[in-house]
This record gives structure tokens, sequence and C-alpha cells, in this order.
């Protein structure tokens, strides 16, 4: 456990920041998943898509993912959906 006062902070602020970056990660999650879904269907994925690509680039931008794990899984969200449409 914490002994100093700077690590007790410390240890706040871990709590908060994760608590934050769960919720970004559960909507990144949901809306690749929207996009997945839409594609099975066979429905038009377009909104979902812009929805996931939204998601994925805040976390890329909060340090939640790297930024080319961000660039594979929008590529190969729109590569599933153009090969759907085909």
């Amino acid at each position: 456990m914490a002994i100093t006062k700077s690590a007790k902070k410390a240890l706040r602020q871990s709590k908060r920041r994760k608590v934050f970056n769960g919720s970004r990660v559960r909507s990144m999650r949901g809306a690749i998943k929207g996009v997945r879904v839409a594609v099975q269907d066979g429905a038009v994925a377009a909104e979902q898509l812009s929805s996931a690509y939204k998601a994925i680039d805040k976390a890329a931008k909060n340090g939640i993912i790297k930024k080319n794990t961000a660039a594979r899984k929008k590529s190969r969200l729109a590569r599933s959906v153009a090969k759907k449409q085909d």
C-alpha cells in the first residue's frame, strides 16, 4: 500500500485513469462490434464505420492504444465492409 503522500496521490490518479480508460476501451470495442454485426447482417455499415473510426481515433489520441494498432483496426474494418459490399 502507498505510504508517502505522493504515492497516495498517484494511486488516486491511477484509479481515475483506469475508469476513464476502461470506458474508452468499452466504447471502442462496442463500435467495432457494431460494424462487424452490420457486415454479417448485410446491412449498410457506413454509419457504424464512421462511429468506429471516431472511437478508435479517440483511444489512440489518449494513448489507450498505439497509433499503428489504431491504423490496423481501421484498415481491417474498412476491408471487411468493402469485401461485403462486393
